[in-house]
């Protein structure tokens, strides 16, 4: 498929899309956000890809923001609009996605580039990292996610706090708040991110995606998280994945799933 400003490549079951837009710091409009829902959506139907990891192009920026450029005269109704859509056609569809999405934060991440990384399900960090949502010195709130994901990943203080001051963290700090799992070398850093691929690829990806189901539900209002997880409990054991791996260990081999 062809894209204007995201890269593809997949290697070893494991998709790289890179957001490609360095002269304007990867900052995400309309375009690119379209095309990112449409690698994701093939990248679903695609079984060669077990994981999908998502970066930035250079070595300033992951995603420095959105586009500002393109909605700085929409009325409160266009931007509600951009709002629900950014969140239905990306933020919310990888938050969702049923299978692994790792964030490699090379450089800033700020706004909808901290939003981004924040709807996937990990994130990783080079240690040059910067990260906020600087929204409210726009006259602004963040409308990709923000105020809901940044509470649940950092705690409700530290993400008033974050979003009042339109400050921003380092990669350092990012770690202490739990908002990054790892931090390393911006050299190392697609080298950790493939080899975090590499070890859930050892695992059965069926399960891992009911788990996936099972963790958000819990951050869903009105969603018992106990009650999907009892059923994607029970629903594994109708699964080849669960007959492999239990034959596997009771026989004391290595599983082979075959992702079924």
């Amino acid at each position: 498929m062809s894209y204007q400003n995201i890269l593809e490549e997949i290697e070893n079951e494991i998709l790289t899309i890179t957001i490609d837009r360095p002269k304007k710091l990867n900052a995400l409009n309309r375009e690119t956000i379209l095309e990112l829902h449409r690698a994701f959506k093939a990248a679903k139907d695609n079984d060669e890809v077990k994981v999908v990891i998502i970066t930035g192009s250079g070595e300033k920026a992951f995603v420095a923001g959105a586009d500002i450029s393109e909605f700085a005269d929409y009325s409160p109704k266009e931007g509600k609009k951009l709002s629900a859509d950014g969140q239905e056609k990306l933020f919310d569809y990888v938050a969702n996605f049923p299978k692994p999405v790792i964030a490699a934060v090379n450089g800033f991440a700020l706004g909808g580039g901290l939003e981004l990384a924040m709807a996937a399900h990990f994130r990783i960090a080079s240690d040059n990292a910067k990260m906020g949502l600087p929204e409210v010195s726009l006259g602004v709130i963040p409308g990709y996610g923000g105020t809901q994901r940044l509470p649940q990943l950092v705690g409700k203080g530290r993400a008033m706090e974050m979003i009042m001051t339109a400050g921003m963290i380092d990669a350092n700090q990012a770690l202490q708040y739990n908002l990054v799992n790892h931090v390393t070398s911006q050299e190392e850093l697609m080298e950790l991110a493939m080899s975090l691929a590499q070890k859930i690829m050892k695992n059965s990806m069926v399960a891992i995606s009911t788990a996936i189901k099972a963790i958000n539900a819990n951050y869903e209002d009105g969603v018992d998280g106990y009650e999907v997880e009892v059923k994607g409990f029970g629903d594994s054991f109708g699964t080849e994945d669960f007959k492999e791996g239990t034959s596997a260990f009771l026989n004391k081999r290595k599983a082979e799933f075959p992702n079924k």
